[in-house]
Order: C-alpha cells, then sequence, then structure tokens
C-alpha cells in the first residue's frame, strides 16, 4: 500500500473550495492508501503568528476536518511539533542542503520580497523542512498544488543525495499526487480568481445558513445575456462551477440552458445555489459544533495519531542515525 502525506496549513476556518477542493479527495484517499495527515504549526512560526491565535487556528482546523470526514481510525492525524523527529530529520537534511539552492528557490525570493523585514533562517530552510515531513514517513505520493512543485522536487533532490552519499535506498522519491484528475478549483463570489480567505469572498464551513443566504445573494454577476447563445461570462461561469460540486446535474443544465435561452434570472439562481450550499454545508457545520464541544475526543485523536505518526518517524530515523554514524 502506498503512504501518502500531507500537510494542512493552520490558517483559521475552512471554506468550501477548501472542501469541494483537495479536502473531499482527501476524504476518499484515506481508504485507499497509508495516510498521514499533519498540521503544519512549524511551518507556520516563520510569519511570526501571535501564539494564542496559532493554537486556536490548529484546534479550529483539526475540528473541522474531523468533521468534514477525516477518519482517525483509517488515517494517522498529528500536530506536526508533536513528533520531535521531524525537528531533527531537518537538522540531518539541512548538512547537506546547500546555501545557494535554498536562496534560489522562488518561494524564498518571493517571500523575502513581501517581508523583508522578517526574511528568517526558517523562510531559507522550508525547503527542507517540507522534506523532513515528507521523507520521515518515506512518503510515495504527496498531493501538492502546483505552488509546491518546487519544494517537491527539491524533497527528491535531498532523498537523491542522502541515498547517493549513505549507500542507501531508504529513502523514495516522492511524487506529486493529483488524485487521478484535475483537481476542482472553486471560485470566489466576486467574480473572479479562487475562492481564498485573503480575498474576502468565502463561504465558511461553519457559515450559518443565513449567512450563507446573503452572501451568494450578493455574488457578483453581470448585466445578462442579450443574445441566444452567448459567451458566459466569467462571474456567471463561477456561480456554475460552484453548482457543479453542490447541485444536482439537472439543476445546473436547467440554468446553463436558460443563460443560453436568455431567460436566465439571476435572483432564481442564487437562491436555488445558496439552498443547495446550505444542504451541502449544514450538516458538517452540525458536525463541528459537535465535535468541538467534546474535548477529550480531540485530545485523544492527537494522542493516538502523534504516537503512531512518532512510530513511524522512529523506523526512519533509526536508519538514518545508523547510516550517519549517530549512535
Amino acid at each position: 500500500m502506498e503512504t501518502v502525506v500531507s500537510g494542512i496549513r493552520p490558517t483559521g476556518q475552512l471554506h468550501i473550495g477548501n472542501y469541494f477542493g483537495a479536502l473531499r479527495n482527501f476524504i476518499k484517499m484515506q481508504y485507499d492508501a497509508r495516510c498521514l495527515f499533519f498540521i503544519a504549526d512549524y511551518h507556520a512560526l516563520t510569519t511570526h503568528p501571535d501564539p494564542k491565535s496559532l493554537r486556536e487556528n490548529v484546534r479550529s482546523v483539526l475540528v473541522e476536518y474531523l468533521a468534514a470526514g477525516l477518519d482517525p481510525n483509517v488515517a494517522t492525524i498529528y500536530v506536526q511539533s508533536d513528533v520531535p523527529q521531524v525537528a531533527e530529520l531537518q537538522l540531518l537534511l539541512s548538512m547537506h542542503a546547500y546555501l545557494g539552492e535554498l536562496e534560489r528557490t522562488p518561494s524564498f525570493k518571493e517571500k523575502a520580497r513581501k517581508q523583508p523585514d522578517n526574511v528568517n533562517a526558517g523562510l531559507l530552510c522550508y525547503p527542507v523542512l517540507m522534506a523532513a515531513d515528507i521523507l520521515l514517513h518515506r512518503a510515495d505520493k504527496v498531493p501538492v498544488g502546483k505552488d509546491q512543485g518546487q519544494h517537491l522536487e527539491m524533497t527528491r533532490v535531498f532523498a537523491r543525495r542522502f541515498n547517493t552519499i549513505y549507500n542507501t535506498d531508504l529513502f523514495p522519491e516522492s511524487q506529486a499526487y493529483n488524485f487521478g484528475a484535475e483537481l476542482t478549483k472553486i471560485p470566489g463570489l466576486d467574480g473572479s480568481g479562487k475562492m481564498g480567505k485573503s480575498e474576502g469572498n468565502c463561504l465558511f464551513l461553519r457559515d450559518t445558513d443565513d449567512v450563507i443566504r446573503k452572501k451568494v445573494m450578493r455574488a457578483t454577476t453581470d448585466t445578462g445575456p442579450t443574445l441566444p447563445d452567448s459567451p458566459v461570462s466569467e462571474p456567471v461561469e463561477n456561480l456554475f462551477t460552484i453548482m457543479k460540486s453542490v447541485s444536482a446535474p439537472e439543476t445546473l443544465s436547467q440554468f446553463q440552458k436558460a443563460y443560453a435561452d436568455c431567460s436566465i434570472r439571476y435572483g432564481d439562481l442564487k437562491k436555488q445555489l445558496a439552498e443547495d450550499i446550505v444542504a451541502s454545508v449544514a450538516p458538517i457545520r452540525e458536525r463541528i459544533l459537535e465535535i468541538e464541544s467534546n474535548p477529550e475526543y480531540l485530545k485523544q485523536v492527537l494522542g493516538d495519531g502523534a504516537a503512531a505518526a512518532r512510530r513511524s518517524a522512529d523506523e526512519t530515523m533509526c536508519r538514518v542515525r545508523e547510516l550517519m554514524g549517530l549512535c
């Protein structure tokens, strides 16, 4: 069975773009592979987050992923900092990671440009930490987007380099995993781009039914088609894309045909879309409230996950220390 490792960024509440994008695929994948999902609190430290906010975000993300369907009985779910072997492997891998290759990483150059007063060593060594997350469990597959492609390539470089130096085949060359198909990209409600918290165009899994309805009714559209079979404008196409994820196929088809023959009424489209989103999200929200009211359950999930991740990590680190001459 293939081993799949994926990190979860603790950036606060999840929105429906997260759920209908990667998360729904994670839920399916956990039954077909040996999956380890970790909340990447070490990675978050490069931006110096408020400690209280970081703890709250870690807890919130854990609750929402569990509510959405990640199953701690079949997948290993843990917080990165609960597994000290991550930091140890990062240190040991860094002995064979070179300044020039780290400085040339596009993500490092971009972040250094965006935060010139906080160009810390954690930013520079971000690819090494990411490699440690993956190689610690000798993962075959890593679900990553295009923005993380170079980091995964650097992980393969570090794996090959270690294997060559120490004459071993310990580390596999992990490959990107896209669930066998192109991921669904859920657009925002503002008429362009991807749904994202910083853009303020989100529908969160925790939003109440009324909040969802109000947000959808304010979604950007256009003045409406004037000729039959007119090209669909980006704002309306965005609403159709969301509808494709939450509505019945015949519902989507009905509104697409109405657009094509110029009979569409955007108020009806938005009302239908809002109700379909409510139907999809309400059960998850109810589960969120149930899970977060049970701190003992959360403690057990993280305790069991950390123990399982440490056992996996110990197997790797025992070999790494032996190969590097560390007694």
